[in-house]
């Protein structure tokens, strides 16, 4: 049987804590959403006066994330770049903000981040990513 690294609850507060300091600091209110490898929901939070739709676009940015093993800016440059199918396939998310959480290499979770323009959810998603 092999053996595989799992992502905490622990872990997850960490790197929200993180992909939060990053928005606070500039001024920007999001949603914050983990999923473990399973795409199951480990913690999300979102700020008191985001808009609510934040919520189910960062679950599906973490959600895609973690399931296709990709960051969601992939889609969103395909999608730029007029490979119009990422419209088209299920679950997935062409907008930056979503992006897999690694551990030795090893997908252990995703990380989604919507309420802000994609580039800045982008750069809030890697400042989380950073803490782990």
């Amino acid at each position: 049987m092999s053996s595989k690294p799992i992502l905490t609850l622990e872990d997850a507060k960490r790197v929200a804590a993180a992909a939060d300091a990053e928005a606070l600091a500039n001024g920007w209110k999001v949603s914050i959403v983990i999923v473990d490898d399973g795409g199951h929901m480990l913690y999300m939070q979102r700020s008191h006066d985001t808009r609510f739709g934040s919520v189910e676009t960062a679950i599906a940015k973490a959600h895609m994330a973690a399931a296709l093993h990709t960051p969601t800016k992939a889609s969103e440059d395909a999608v730029l770049s007029g490979r119009l199918i990422h419209l088209a396939l299920p679950g997935v998310i062409p907008a930056e903000g979503g992006v897999p959480l690694l551990r030795d290499g090893i997908v252990v979770g995703g990380l989604g981040i919507s309420g802000v323009r994609s580039i800045q959810d982008g750069q809030i998603a890697a400042a989380g990513v950073a803490a782990l």
